[in-house]
Order: C-alpha cells, then structure tokens, then sequence
C-alpha cells in the first residue's frame, strides 16, 4: 500500500501551506517577478518551482523525501535502487557508462545506439568494441545483437568491464537480453541497459523481459516516454551488487544541484500511477496499437510489422506497443510521411528515417486519434505512391573505427568540404534525430558510402544535426 505515496508531492503541498517568503532562489518569487510567464504557465507551476531546502531534501545527496521517493521507485521497478534523473535519459546513460569505464576500458556495445552512449565515451576515454547488428533488408532497420556475436565480442576483448544492450530499440526490436547478462557476468562484466523505450516492461503485461528482472547490472528507464512523467525526467535504476553510494559520485559529476521539482514530483506521481495502475494502462495501449496496426496493414503497401519478425535471435522479442510503420513500398521515405503527416494532416508522430515511421502510442490516444493517422496514411497512399527506385534503405552503415571516440573528438581539426573527407577520420558527429543514432561518430573513418547516405538523409528532409557546420556541407575531420 506505501506505493499509494508520492513523498515528494505530499511535501511541496505541506510547503505551500505554510506560506514561506521566499529569501531564495529561484528568482521569480512564486512568479510574482514574471507575470506573463505564470500566466503562460499557470500559478501551480510557479508555486512548487522552489529551491532545494531541508523540508524539501536535496537530490545530490537526498536523506528524507527523495530518498523516500526513490525507495518506492525501486520497489515499484524491482530495483535495488533508483536515482532520480532530471538531466534526460542522457544523464543516466552517461552515469552508467561512467560508473563502469574509466579511460582505456573497453566497453562491448551495439553500433546502434543513442549519441549518449558515445557521448559518454568521449568524456571519460572508454573504447568502444561495436557489435554491428545485422540489419532487415525488407525493413532497412538495425536489429539487436546476436547472442553468438556478443559471445565472440567477449572471447575477443575478455578483459572489456561492461556489456550496453538496448532494451528495445527505438523500433521496438529486443536482444536475448537473459542470455547476455548470463555471459556477461561468467566473464565478471557488468551489463548495462539503455531502457530509453522500455518503461513499460515493469508493468505491462505479456510484454518483454525488462532488464532488472533479467538481472543487468544498471539501466536507464525514460519515464517520461512511456511512463507518463514531464520530458527530461527519469530514472537509473541499479540491481543488487552495485554499490549506490558510488554511482551517486558519477551522477553527480555532470547532474545538476538545482534539481527541478517539477520533474521530480511528475516522476514521484507517475511512479504511483504506474505501480497502481501499469496492467490496466498497458494493457490499453496494447489494444490501440494492435488496432491500428491491424488497419494500417488493410491500406496496402505499407507495413506496421509486430511479433511476426521474431527470429528468436536479433529479434528476440518485439515491443507490441510500438507502432512501427515501413513505408518504402509507397515510394516514400519515412521522412517524407512524417513531414506530410505534419504539414498537410497536423499530425505529429515520434519520427521518420529513411524507410519507417513511428507513432508512439499511450493511454492518452484515442480510438478516433488512431482512426485520424490510418485514414491521413491511406491518403497519403492515394497522392503520392510511386515507384521505390533510386531508394535507399539502410538505417546505418557498419563502422570503420579507427581511434576512440575521445581521440579523435580532441584532437587537432580540419574543416573538409563533406566529399573531400572520404578516406578521413570524423572528429564529430553526424545524425537524423530523432531517433539521435549517428551516420558518423568521432574516431570513425568517412566513406563514400556515407557521404551518399548524408546526402540522400539531406534531400528526404530529415533533421541532421551533431556537425559544426549546421548545413553539413563540410565537417570536421583529425588533422594529418
């Protein structure tokens, strides 16, 4: 029944109750020093904007509500120990990634994965060892990682500290997570799980495994995506046998110590609704996605793909609330429907790549916001279907790596024009984002093949972005 408290929420409403002057920050004073703010966000918003103080705990080294909160997190996630995060799942990614490498260690990993994981390594010095999943020809999208390529990745680097799994993927593909932790830990390495999309496997139903039950060592869980939170929060939760009191030190490294109450009391709040409510709410979420998967499917050409792509390898299991679309047999890239969607059906969905879209799909949908998307994709389908030549359709290209990401990330710089730097090694990144997983990261060496892939990615109009140079006419490559 404790899972019926929000500790955090309960002791804002004690805090406004009392009627405190504030003598601190932050600087609005209850919003009376921004008007049109309060009255763009309302006066609530502003009265629980408040600073760290002793009624109110402080989240770098929480001893009273936070670690109350905390403490039901992780027994609503059947963690040992939950952190609360208000950098983004960045913050818990890159926590994760510090509290298991230092400069020089090796770090087994998908090539897929966010720039957070990559990021992170640039920071502290750790070297990626990429395990390139293979990828669906029909679907162009990356799968998960093969149980016989990590065993190879391990007999391989078997002095490497930490195993990264995405658990799933942002299309919803999951690894044999089970089997890899086991093989991990035979080794003495630690598993790390990006659960970014995974939020809902603590508390769904008939949905797949999540990582703390799987026995990973840590993971990063985006309440904010399918948990219902405001963006930006979210949580690392740590299994048995981590020490929390060290991997507090990494988070609060890069974490801020003004943490936001506001996201704080919506991952309190949702923590609570999910731990009371998770089945029912999945459960529905479930039905809609597979509805509109169903009529999606009866339009002709294009592809809503579930359960039916399980291959009981790289595709160990499938996320069946993820209403991943393949839209190459119309003609178009998935970028191009969702800036149709957008533009010409005021319909806003998660993403479009190169070959698929994703409508992220929640308890907030409705049947007839569903019915809305079929009918705007079946006329899509009428106006624009063409042929699929000249199309690509890979999500990534495997890698060429050359030095560490931080290597190259610091070292001396040359500005190329993008065809002159075939051949070069990249000192930055390049990516569609969303989904975020970069063309090119630093230390990677620039082919033709990419180079026609930023072009390709360009002309559909996806949003690319990580170059200095925000055309990505040019990039920045290791000088000679």
């Amino acid at each position: 029944m404790e899972q019926t408290r929000a500790p955090i929420k309960e002791a804002l409403l004690d805090f406004m109750s009392r009627r405190v002057v504030p003598f601190d920050v932050p600087g609005h004073k209850r919003g009376r020093a921004n008007r049109e703010l309060t009255d763009f966000l309302g006066q609530a918003c502003m009265d629980i904007d408040v600073n760290s103080m002793k009624p109110l705990d402080n989240i770098c080294n929480p001893t009273s509500v936070i670690a109350e909160a905390e403490r039901l997190a992780a027994e609503a996630f059947g963690a040992a120990h939950a952190f609360f995060m208000v950098g983004g799942t960045t913050s818990s990614v890159q926590a994760m990634v510090f509290a298991a490498t230092k400069r020089g260690d090796k770090l087994i990993l998908p090539r897929n994965v966010h720039k957070s994981v990559i990021n992170a390594l640039v920071l502290n010095g750790a070297i990626p060892i990429y395990v390139n999943p293979q990828v669906n020809k029909e679907l162009g999208i990356s799968l998960g990682m093969s149980v016989e390529d990590v065993r190879r990745a391990i007999n391989e680097n078997p002095d490497a500290k930490a195993i990264l799994v995405n658990n799933p993927t942002y299309y919803g593909i999951c690894s044999n997570l089970r089997e890899i932790v086991t093989l991990a830990h035979e080794k003495n390495m630690l598993v790390l799980a990006d659960e970014a999309h995974g939020t809902h496997f603590y508390f769904g139903e008939d949905l797949p495994c999540d990582s703390m039950s799987a026995g990973a060592d840590m993971s990063s869980v985006s309440m904010h995506k399918s948990g219902g939170s405001l963006t930006q929060s979210s949580f690392l939760l740590l299994n048995r046998g981590m020490n929390p009191n060290s991997v507090r030190q990494f988070i609060n490294l890069t974490q801020t110590t003004s943490g936001s109450y506001l996201l704080m009391s919506s991952l309190d709040i949702s923590r609570k609704n999910l731990a009371l409510h998770g089945k029912d709410i999945f459960r529905r979420v479930r039905a809609l996605s597979e509805y509109a998967r169903d009529e999606i499917n009866q339009i002709g050409d294009y592809y809503a793909y579930s359960k039916e792509i399980i291959n009981g390898d790289t595709v160990f299991d499938f996320d069946v609330t993820k209403l991943s679309v393949n839209t190459l047999e119309i003609g178009l890239a998935g970028i191009e429907v969702y800036d149709l969607l957008r533009d010409d059906y005021d319909i806003q969905v998660e993403f479009g790549d190169i070959g698929n879209i994703l409508a992220y799909i929640s308890v907030g949908d409705r049947e007839q916001d569903l019915e809305r998307l079929v009918g705007a994709l079946s006329e899509i389908r009428r106006r624009y279907k063409c042929g699929r030549a000249g199309m690509l359709t890979r999500e990534y290209i495997n890698p060429i790596v050359e030095v560490s990401p931080q290597e190259a990330f610091y070292a001396e710089q040359a500005s190329l024009a993008l065809e002159s730097a075939v051949g070069r090694v990249s000192s930055e990144f390049i990516m569609c984002y969303p989904p975020g997983i970069p063309i090119l990261a630093p230390g990677e060496r620039i082919t033709a093949d990419i180079v026609e892939y930023i072009r390709y990615a360009k002309a559909k109009g996806c949003f690319m972005m990580g170059a200095a140079d925000e055309r990505i006419e040019r990039i920045n490559v290791v000088a000679p």
